[in-house]
């Protein structure tokens, strides 16, 4: 593995001049991603689902990083209205850097505004769409870049392209390593693609390793009970890294000058659960060309955004 040696923030590289987008900002992972970006000079848009939570992330980050540059922006994945709303009020000549965070985890079955299950649509669907319609701002920068978060538990999904939304059966875990799988694969064909096309965009995907964050007590899983909440919250504390640790996958994809696209950068440590970001050489779902060829020609058809090429604007 290539391993990273820089441990602190100051070790990121400058990022004066650079526009970013990170999905779900307001808090744990995406939010310290958006803020260190800001720190060493990037301009930075906070893509956030909740107005209120929004506002008061952006308000603590220029109270930690004085003179920060950055903005917030509504966009909710659960709703490709929302998505394209987001992409259409681009008000921008470029971006440069799309961090493609926000997600849900292991929430009980529920569907998006669409009717898709809710991982599925909003940890994949709602990324490919969104990044789908963001492709032609990413090339119009000199050196654009997408990164986009996985889990190491993609590593165990059985991937089920006749149960993707769960019409068949539904078993939360499943789904949701099932969705991070997606992950990869939509990162890894978006590269090729790039590639073919002969067109400058490099398209990674991370996982950050067990980190506390609020994906386990948030959102749909705040409706679970005191008990799944102290438990979680008990476990989050003994065996998970603070959400600094997590965020250096997403950094190191983010930043580091000369990274070839088409990587997946997880820990290096045991079963990629922490340690430092590395770019394993063996991956099973990075050579999965066939099923990601799969999954890309379904995913266009459910968010009805086609890449015809990525060096064209997609059509909706």
């Amino acid at each position: 593995m290539l391993s990273w040696q820089s441990r602190t923030a100051d070790s990121i590289p400058d990022q004066s001049g650079r526009l970013a987008v990170v999905t779900g900002a307001n808090s744990g992972i995406g939010y310290v991603t958006a803020r260190e970006l800001a720190r060493r000079g990037a301009h930075v848009v906070l893509a956030c689902r909740n107005r209120e939570r929004g506002r008061v992330a952006v308000e603590r980050l220029r109270t930690e990083v004085p003179g920060a540059r950055v903005e917030l922006h509504l966009l909710d994945l659960a709703d490709l209205q929302s998505v394209r709303g987001f992409a259409e009020g681009w008000g921008h000549d470029r971006l440069d850097l799309l961090v493609n965070n926000a997600g849900i985890a292991m929430v009980p079955f529920s569907r998006t505004v669409d009717g898709f299950e809710s991982q599925f649509g909003v940890n994949h669907l709602g990324t490919f769409a969104l990044t789908g319609l963001l492709i032609p701002h990413l090339l119009a920068a000199p050196d654009p870049r997408l990164v986009t978060f996985s889990s190491e538990g993609q590593r165990f999904a059985r991937f089920d392209m006749a149960n993707l939304n769960a019409d068949h059966r539904y078993r939360a875990a499943f789904a949701y390593v099932q969705s991070k799988r997606a992950n990869v694969y939509f990162a890894m064909e978006l590269q090729r693609r790039a590639d073919a096309a002969g067109v400058r965009l490099r398209s990674m995907a991370v996982a950050p390793g067990l980190t506390r964050s609020n994906v386990l007590t948030g959102g749909a899983n705040s409706t679970r009970g005191r008990v799944y909440g102290i438990l979680t919250r008990l476990l989050l504390r003994i065996a998970f890294r603070p959400t600094p640790d997590g965020a250096r996958t997403s950094l190191y994809a983010s930043t580091v000058p000369n990274l070839p696209g088409g990587g997946y950068v997880v820990p290096d440590g045991p079963f990629q659960l922490r340690g430092e970001p590395a770019l394993p050489s063996r991956e099973r779902a990075i050579q999965d060309s066939a099923t990601a060829r799969q999954l890309w020609e379904l995913s266009e058809q459910l968010s009805s955004v086609h890449y015809s090429s990525p060096a064209q604007p997609p059509v909706v």
